[in-house]
């Protein structure tokens, strides 16, 4: 039995199966995503999601799905299911399914009568092209398979209705066809490995149904084009490849393809295997270099989260090439001392006050989790690295500037720098303007670092003086902006007589980092609040539930997600800064309760995307996974801890 499985009866129950999705990338960007039946919940599934460079810089779907059908003695069994309006079904495919299994590839078992047909999913490696192997495992007399191939032509983030725009024309290629709705596009081949007949009917099926578009707010129905079906006869231990990709492929191949490809299936046998595997999910390399998804089905690359995942995924697992690759990436596209923290309508947006100090901090995790010497550290990225230290100092964009204290100020009112960046109704909802206590530790962090550096690899560099200077200001200053000595309480930010007191986990985050300018005393209680108010099994939560402005469930239409997403959504990522802070105070007396958390996220790979960890999960019991289904930072954050309980206990001591 597969360590991730499930039988007829969970898979019938469409209140279990519909909530479970299976996903599958590679490293050209395109992925493939559905629920545990086939059945498409979101706008973001599909079979076949491609990046359209040619269009923008998003995903689009262009085959939404395959809807099978089994004749046998002119009787049809439809094996496919869609979800139209008020909750209807048609056809309803699931109730024939008496197995699923998600190693090494998604398998799905179907019996009708003395017929037995599986069908497993592959997705290329490397190619935008999805394979589908369809064995007929038992069946008394041969049947005929028919295929109707559902196509979307679309942006992920948009639905399509009836147009006359969409081509109606077809391109017969060898066993198979192949579509071009709209110019632009790539052309979509589907093609099998034996030869078919193809029936060309083009039409539309309308108000195609995604239910967590309405859940989450959304307009939630599409037409989507059917432009003709296969068929193909197959007797009991025949098996036929059916492939979809953007260029024609010679069917004698297939076979070889699919086999080539099973092969560098990395393995789900057990909790660790999953988490790698969905790590290997996020890193994409293309012409345009090396970089990691930050979450499926719908973010793309964003500066702060790769600098969160790289120590689990790269540094975990001594992948130096991703690490190095993904570092070149960000740093080729710098703008003065800022990194790209995302895309949007084709701009490059750079509102993320911390990722250049994450920077710091990642480089910190290199020298140490793979033992890399500090000349060669400061020689590769010494330009990187003081550009951002002097443009902080001398200030730059967004209203970034060093205060006469040393401190670092960022943002107004209308911006949101910090990683809490979510925007409501027009406006940043938590902004956080001014001095952030995570932003200046980090800020301290990255200058404690870059002494150290430079002392070993430049020793008589004049920029030692200057930014030790700076530090050793935040030092003394950093206790009396941030804490409360009588409440021994933290301020979560300060902006002029504004003291924000609101106990989120940005203190822990402060407390835990290689260079902290908080007290041992300070970072104790930084620990006991996160302990006590913020963690939970699934991370920590952004707010305290003591809060009047928590939330402990993150569900609704866009803004009212936003308004809770910051407000008690707990974050798998925080894990990994509470693991480095428990091992700071307490080596390897953390070890057991540092295992409790990482074995009791094992259950959550069979929840929302399966063998994977999800981006958020609601700060109330029973914690339920929300926002993407295979998440970057949540993953990444696993590895991490796992990698810290390996350390702990091989080495018997602090890390």
């Amino acid at each position: 039995m597969s360590y991730i499985s499930w039988d007829k009866d969970k898979l019938v129950n469409l209140e279990f199966s519909l909530n479970r999705e299976i996903l599958r990338s590679n490293s050209a960007g395109a992925f493939m995503a559905t629920t545990l039946i086939g059945c498409n919940t979101r706008k973001y599934h599909g079979l076949l999601v491609v990046p359209q460079p040619q269009l923008d810089k998003n995903n689009h779907v262009l085959l939404s799905s395959l809807e099978e059908t089994l004749i046998h003695n002119k009787e049809e069994f439809h094996l496919g299911v869609h979800m139209y309006p008020d909750g209807v079904f048609a056809p309803r495919g699931h109730k024939y399914l008496t197995e699923f299994t998600a190693d090494p590839m998604p398998r799905l078992v179907y019996n009708i009568g003395g017929i037995k047909l599986t069908k497993e999913l592959i997705f290329s490696n490397t190619e935008a092209r999805v394979m589908v192997r369809y064995t007929m495992n038992e069946t008394p007399e041969p049947v005929t398979l028919r295929v109707l191939p559902f196509l979307a032509f679309r942006n992920v983030h948009m639905l399509t209705h009836e147009n006359h725009d969409a081509s109606r024309k077809v391109e017969l290629v060898k066993n198979g066809a192949s579509w071009l709705l709209y110019k632009d596009y790539s052309r979509l081949f589907v093609q099998f490995s034996k030869s078919v007949e193809y029936t060309h009917i083009p039409h539309w099926y309308y108000n195609v149904f995604y239910i967590r578009e309405q859940e989450r707010g959304y307009e939630a129905q599409e037409d989507q084009f059917v432009p003709g079906f296969f068929e193909i006869t197959m007797k009991q231990g025949d098996s036929v490849i059916l492939t979809a990709g953007l260029e024609e492929k010679n069917p004698a191949s297939f076979k070889r393809l699919c086999e080539a490809e099973e092969k560098k299936l990395l393995p789900q046998h057990d909790f660790e295997e999953c988490l790698v595997k969905a790590s290997q999910q996020f890193i994409i390399r293309n012409d345009q270099g090396t970089r990691l998804w930050a979450g499926f089905p719908w973010f793309g690359s964003c500066s702060r989260d790769m600098f969160l995942s790289l120590p689990g995924i790269a540094l975990a697992l001594g992948d130096e090439r991703t690490f190095k690759e993904s570092l070149d990436y960000l740093i080729e596209r710098m703008k003065g001392p800022l990194f790209p923290h995302r895309y949007y309508q084709k701009s490059l947006y750079f509102t993320a006050v911390d990722s250049p100090l994450w920077f710091f901090w990642v480089l910190q995790l290199y020298e140490k989790m793979l033992g890399k010497d500090k000349k060669s550290i400061w020689r590769k990225y010494k330009e990187p690295m003081t550009t951002i230290l002097e443009s902080f100092i001398a200030g730059t964009d967004f209203n970034v500037k060093m205060q006469d204290n040393g401190l670092l100020y960022a943002g107004n009112s209308e911006l949101a720098l910090t990683w809490m960046n979510v925007f409501a109704d027009g406006h940043p909802w938590t902004p956080r303007t001014g001095l952030a206590i995570e932003v200046n530790a980090l800020w301290y962090n990255a200058l404690r670092y870059a002494v150290e550096l430079l002392k070993v690899a430049d020793a008589k560099n004049p920029l030692i003086e200057k930014w030790q200077s700076v530090a050793d200001k935040i030092e003394t200053s950093f206790a009396e902006t941030f804490y409360d000595t009588e409440n021994c309480a933290f301020y979560d930010y300060v902006n002029g007589n504004e003291r924000n007191a609101l106990v989120r986990p940005n203190m822990m985050i402060a407390a835990s980092l290689p260079f902290t300018p908080m007290s041992e005393e300070m970072q104790k209680r930084a620990f006991d609040i996160a302990y006590s108010e913020l963690l939970t099994p699934r991370g920590l939560r952004s707010l305290s539930p003591n809060s009047e402005h928590y939330q402990g469930i993150t569900i609704g239409n866009h803004s009212q997600r936003e308004r809770a997403y910051h407000q008690g959504t707990a974050f798998p990522w925080l894990i990994s800064f509470f693991a480095d802070l428990s091992v700071k105070l307490f080596g390897k007396s953390a070890l057991p309760y540092l295992e409790d958390i990482y074995n009791g996220f094992e259950i959550a790979i069979q929840e929302n995307g399966i063998g994977s960890i999800s981006e958020i999960y609601d700060g109330n019991p029973p914690h339920e996974g929300r926002g993407c289904i295979s998440q970057s930072t949540s993953v990444g954050a696993l590895l991490y801890l796992q990698y810290i309980i390996k350390v702990l206990n091989q080495k018997g001591g602090k890390k």
